[in-house]
């Protein structure tokens, strides 16, 4: 399958890996390609340069947001929030429209330090921008409930048996992805919470995540719903 993942950042590097590892043509869309390859210094979080974790993946691919939304069948949006927006603006809608794309970004801002607030809840989220401003894209909000190395591997927590969320207004495009988490990663329990508002619930889980991460000193943990 043809994947494009908008977005450098550790999320996107460990979903490319994984894809590709799985046999996918994956490219991963960036705002400039020679100003990422062109950084030297550790990210954010301390993590290596963009460049340093291509010479160690070939296979994946560089190319701007324009050209990785064209080359995909399915797109990942795994931009931070913020940036989510104005990234997917410069994929186009021509080469978005008619996808699916699956949303794991969240809107958090760190603009007032730690912990990081959230630049939309309670009325509206980041999934609901993106769908209103793409309407003919099939946005399917999951995975952003979990650090990124349970996303490609739950089962290194509790065998897989926690859960995972999904929303969508596209029932075809939520079965489409429920069926790819489980066939690409060896997801399990994956809970269909309903339509496209219902990502306000998963993107109000980071305050609790991030809280959670501050207490237990590790990003290795996930929620597991009991009845």
């Amino acid at each position: 399958m043809k994947i494009g993942i908008i977005g450098t950042g550790m999320v996107g590097q460990a979903l490319a890996a994984k894809l590709s590892e799985l046999g996918h043509e994956v490219v991963i869309g960036t705002r400039n390609v020679s100003t990422t390859l062109a950084r030297t210094s550790p990210d954010g979080y301390g993590n290596p340069p963009y460049r340093t974790w291509q010479s160690q993946h070939p296979k994946i691919k560089l190319a701007t947001f324009a050209e990785a939304a064209a080359h995909a069948e399915i797109v990942i949006n795994a931009t931070s929030g913020g940036g989510s927006l104005a990234a997917l603006t410069q994929a186009g809608e021509k080469s978005l429209n008619g996808k699916i794309m699956i949303d794991v970004a969240n809107p958090l801002d760190f603009s007032k330090g730690m912990p990081p607030s959230l630049t939309v809840c309670n009325t509206d989220s980041l999934s609901e921008q993106i769908q209103r401003a793409f309407p003919e894209v099939k946005v399917v909000k999951t995975l952003n409930t979990v650090n990124a190395t349970v996303m490609v591997d739950p089962a290194r927590l509790a065998g897989a048996d926690h859960h995972i969320f999904v929303s969508g207004n596209d029932a075809g495009a939520k079965t489409k992805v429920t069926e790819l988490l489980k066939s690409w990663f060896g997801w399990r329990h994956i809970i269909d919470l309903g339509d496209i508002t219902t990502a306000r619930g998963t993107e109000m889980l980071l305050p609790v995540w991030v809280r959670l991460f501050g207490t237990l000193k590790t990003p290795m943990f996930n929620f597991k719903i009991v009845q």
